[in-house]
């Protein structure tokens, strides 16, 4: 999932900030104990979403928001994220593996009162793979048969595609080859039904859906949107119609759209948030030195990498790429630069990943970088062109691309250019190829390798670096279709080495969560995917 833990646009959420510091000064309470008191959570959610359909969208403030407002056939449990019955009660899977026959809850409705029902899914799962809506997740649902076909347009017949009605409650799906983690993928928002009957009305191509939107919402999660204000806050309100609306603990919940760690700081500081995103860097060590009760240092499955545009220039030259890979000191800008527990990065595949290890090793050469750097036909530096580094606005991410900058003129005596682009800027270059090198993050959708290392081959929507091998897309059809997950963990292994000899991206360093928490919130748990089922989330 493409990340927004760090991605800071600025002045909108500043002075909200200090709007409401204002409104405060006035108030006998402060907000997050009025709002304690009348059950309302005021969570922190870095940027403004982009939209709340969850078809349609990468970012983890969207998805921290449909997780309230959708629910899949299952749900993550709070503390382990395994798959738990949701819409669907039980389900049966034939002895191969491949066919999955899940029987749906009656008492599941729509925000709106209509039932939920098989229907719902099948026609979600076709939108997601209708070629026209390009949804980025589609191929995440390649899993079923015949989806792969049907979303290239090798197929316009969506019953080639492995999923079927049996009846309003029975939903029969069959999948191209047995995969022992398919529950655990289907936790993921871009499985979600959405309602057949609302869906009717909007154009197959639509982009986000009309039941999205403040007023017009319908969802079947815990939780309904009633309020929307761009660059302030989405605020969702317990949905009274959800079958399991007596565990909510919460009446409801605002999501504010602060989207820089120093004002979420001083919003939580001042008693306007109950939770924060993130925490700037250089303050982790003050309430580490204070034993904070409200510090949380979480595990958490993420990468922070450098993109190399592979696709002309001096880059597509795997030396180059493998020069400017090891005349970086991952160790330092992990260790002495960000100091909250940040792992230098060897590979891309996050090292606490369950069940998996690829051994490689983080590499700082800088004496090899630069005998790649002559081979390549430039010693010394000697007849380089610039090359820019393309980031989006951030204090952290400046601190991380001034740093790269030095050690590469330090290193190789090559310039590069350091350019900050606003957060949709930012966005539209990157997905348009229109960049050189650029930072960027991507955090687990799942608790399986494939979740990071399908984003490298060669069809996949994600894949902005252009990089296509046939070997490495082999490689990773054959790891995919290895039942024996122990097999499989090796197939992925050998995968991601051929990856990172292949040096299209750079990891820096995987992720830990760093943020504030009111002790008084309860129900949630530390997890490796940072998600925090709100239907369990209460005060004491």
């Amino acid at each position: 999932m493409e990340d927004m833990f760090e991605r800071f646009r600025g002045v909108p959420a500043l002075l909200l900030v200090g709007l409401v510091l204002v409104g405060t000064a006035c108030t006998r309470d402060r907000p997050a104990a009025v709002a304690k008191r009348d059950g309302i959570l005021l969570l922190g959610n870095g940027p403004e979403p982009q939209a709340l359909d969850p078809h349609v969208t990468t970012g983890t403030a969207e998805l921290n928001i449909e997780m309230a407002l959708y629910e899949g056939l299952v749900s993550p449990h709070p503390e382990t994220l395994e798959p738990i019955p949701a819409v669907a009660l039980s389900w049966d899977v034939s002895e191969d593996g491949k066919t999955y026959t899940f029987r749906l809850r009656e008492d599941a409705l729509w925000s709106d009162g209509q039932p939920v029902t098989a229907a719902d899914f099948l026609q979600a799962w076709k939108r997601v793979l209708t070629p026209s809506l390009g949804a980025p997740y589609a191929s995440m649902l390649f899993l079923l048969e015949g989806a792969e076909a049907f979303n290239r347009g090798q197929s316009d017949d969506f019953s080639s595609v492995g999923v079927r009605v049996l009846d309003d409650h029975t939903l029969e799906v069959r999948l191209e080859n047995p995969v022992g983690y398919f529950l655990s993928v289907l936790l993921h928002p871009v499985w979600y039904p959405v309602p057949a009957h609302k869906l009717a009305q909007d154009s197959p191509a639509s982009r986000a859906g009309s039941w999205t939107q403040a007023g017009t919402f319908v969802g079947n999660g815990p939780f309904v949107l009633v309020e929307w204000l761009p660059n302030q806050y989405v605020e969702v309100r317990r949905n009274e119609l959800y079958w399991d609306v007596a565990t909510v603990e919460l009446e409801g919940v605002r999501f504010m759209a602060i989207d820089e760690p120093a004002a979420e700081e001083r919003a939580y500081l001042a008693g306007q948030l109950h939770v924060t995103d993130s925490l700037p860097p250089a303050r982790v060590a003050a309430y580490v030195d204070s034993v904070s009760m409200d510090l949380r240092i979480d595990p958490y499955l993420g990468t922070y990498y450098i993109l190399a545009n592979v696709r002309d220039g001096v880059l597509a030259d795997p030396k180059i790429r493998r020069a400017l890979a090891l005349s970086v000191n991952r160790e330092a800008i992990a260790g002495r630069l960000l100091g909250a527990g940040q792992r230098a990065a060897g590979g891309f595949v996050p090292d606490n990943m369950p069940g998996y290890d690829a051994n490689i090793p983080v590499e700082h050469d800088p004496v090899a970088a630069r005998h790649l750097l002559a081979d390549a036909g430039f010693p010394e530096g000697k007849g380089f062109p610039k090359l820019e580094y393309l980031f989006n606005s951030s204090e952290s991410h400046r601190q991380i691309a001034e740093a790269l900058q030095g050690m590469w003129k330090k290193e190789l005596n090559i310039d590069v250019v350091l350019v900050n682009q606003e957060w949709r800027t930012y966005l539209q270059r990157r997905a348009s190829g229109d960049f050189q090198l650029a930072r960027a993050v991507w955090i687990g959708d799942y608790l399986e390798p494939s979740t990071f290392l399908n984003l490298w081959t060669s069809t996949d929507p994600n894949n902005w670096a252009g990089y296509s091998s046939v070997r490495y897309d082999t490689l990773i059809e054959t790891a995919r279709k290895t039942a024996d997950p122990v097999q499989r963990m090796r197939r992925y292994a050998l995968a991601e080495r051929y990856l990172i000899a292949d040096q299209t991206v750079i990891p820096l360093y995987h992720y830990v969560t760093v943020y504030l928490k009111d002790p008084s919130v309860t129900g949630w748990h530390s997890n490796l995917l940072d998600w925090h089922p709100l239907k369990y989330v209460g005060f004491e």
